[in-house]
């Protein structure tokens, strides 16, 4: 805690109001201690919530009363003392009902004269001072040193003036919330809205003002290819499957080649070289995605006789596996756009275009990426956990295909429509950031006593801190037991 303290505060440790305890985890070996959800739990993993109401995990009566295991009331101030997330944050929640916790969590006891819900506010107002004030030296996991967190300085309202904070508090950070779940659900809005786009183009439905102004005009309006089916979709269907007469069903493989991938042995995996574009390199964005964690090179020696092995800017690479029935990263596809070629892996493949193609690449991507060919992935069942598709099935896939100029139009659309969709999930993003600082920023303000007016006329916060210790000294020593209030 820097700078000066507003008239009538005073400045206060968590020793000075009875300190913090823990708590432990009950014997894994006893089945009792586990046998019925009698009592939250609370472990790290719990705490992403500001009021805690119960656990992922919880304990028997049993465990509380032959463990040792100590009950927290309603009201108790949780804090994360160990855990990894404590590089970044410091994870604090209010007891919305009585709890027990693990050794990674230390607790503060309500206390009279100190709101719980402002001990909540100030300790979550002064995380990061917290972590880079107390953290434990030479711990393989991030800690708190539960002696300096105790002495760490916190600043302490007059009592009435605790209630007006706490009342503005709730007031503008529920206002804060409300913000932060409308931008939440945005993200999945526009996936839907990038669905629908996808789905309207791959069905005619995104340029058929476009298509009936060209037939208006007298224009010719046919595919240029005369190898390929008749289409047998209708126009007026509702379908998400129709597509409009003028376009006609050809086979994949009457458009491009799908060339496997090969199996590199991984002992000869190397940090530099020629790339290998593996699963895990596919974005569900649509590109391939390079990271410390996901990039393997092999000797520029294995490039000789691997010609059909290499991915070249603007190709289209396909996965063919996922590992289970659940996972939608089967037919993932994105474009490769790095000028430097590449080899491709096994369980993937690219797509060989050849100059007569009736399908632009541009246009076949978004194809791939449309819940047209989603519903077809989903029908591939290879009889496994681990499924997979053939490029035999992608061969003999069927896709209505429109003219090049509607080709070129649809592309230009879809492109058009998800820079919009990007641009606007950039902004949520940055919205986002901004109102995490906000919260932040009225935090700060509260406890720097420039949230809510200061009445010269409240009882000053040193008296009350006098009465709290004097109240602590003359009460009993309380035994150690296996509940607590």
């Amino acid at each position: 805690m820097s700078g000066e303290l507003p008239a009538g505060w005073t400045s206060f440790s968590l020793t000075d109001i009875g300190g913090v305890s823990g708590g432990k985890t009950p014997s894994k070996a006893n089945p009792e201690f586990w046998s019925s959800p009698d009592i939250p739990w609370v472990s790290p993993k719990d705490m992403k919530k500001d009021l805690l109401n119960d656990s992922a995990d919880k304990i028997s009566q049993t465990a509380m009363d032959k463990a040792g295991m100590v009950l927290y009331p309603t009201g108790s101030v949780l804090m994360v003392t160990r855990s990894g997330i404590l590089q970044h944050t410091f994870p604090v929640a209010l007891a919305g009902a009585d709890v027990t916790v693990n050794q990674d969590i230390k607790v503060l006891r309500p206390n009279e004269g100190i709101s719980p819900k402002l001990s909540f506010y100030i300790l979550k107002s002064f995380g990061q001072e917290v972590l880079s004030a107390c953290a434990k030296d030479g711990t393989t996991v991030q800690s708190i040193d539960s002696e300096k967190l105790e002495a760490f300085p916190l600043p302490l309202p007059p009592l009435a003036e605790q209630t007006r904070i706490v009342q503005k508090l709730d007031e503008l950070l529920a206002q804060v919330d409300t913000l932060k779940a409308r931008l939440d659900a945005i993200p999945a809005l526009l996936k839907r809205f990038r669905q629908s786009v996808l789905t309207a183009a791959v069905s005619g439905r995104l340029t058929e003002e476009w298509r009936v102004a060209r037939m208006q005009s007298g224009e010719t309006y046919a595919p240029d290819s005369a190898q390929l089916h008749p289409c047998c979709y209708e126009t007026d269907s509702d379908d998400a499957t129709s597509a409009p007469v003028s376009w006609v069903l050809t086979r994949l493989d009457q458009c491009a080649h799908a060339q496997n991938g090969k199996a590199f042995p991984s002992a000869d995996y190397r940090d530099a070289g020629v790339r290998l574009i593996r699963p895990g390199n596919l974005h569900v964005a649509g590109r391939i995605v390079w990271t410390d964690s996901n990039t393997v090179c092999l000797d520029e020696a294995y490039l000789p006789g691997n010609d059909r092995y290499l991915v070249r800017a603007g190709d289209i690479v396909m996965n063919l596996t996922a590992q289970s029935l659940k996972d939608d990263f089967l037919g993932r596809v994105c474009i490769y756009i790095d000028e430097i070629p590449a080899l491709l892996n096994q369980r993937q493949c690219v797509f060989v275009f050849d100059g007569n193609s009736p399908l632009m690449k541009e246009y076949l991507f978004w194809y791939f990426r449309s819940p047209q060919f989603r519903a077809f992935v989903d029908t591939l069942d290879s009889g496994s956990l681990i499924k997979h598709m053939y490029t035999k099935q992608l061969s003999d896939h069927e896709i209505a295909t429109p003219s090049a100029e509607e080709q070129t139009e649809i592309v230009r659309r879809v492109e058009q429509l998800f820079a919009f969709a990007d641009q606007l999930e950039a902004k949520v993003a940055s919205a986002k950031s901004r109102i995490d600082r906000l919260t932040q920023s009225i935090l700060a303000k509260a406890f720097r006593g420039e949230l809510v007016a200061q009445d010269p006329n409240d009882e000053p916060a040193s008296v009350l801190l006098e009465r709290i210790q004097a109240q602590r000294a003359a009460a009993p020593k309380a035994k150690r037991g296996r509940k607590s209030a």
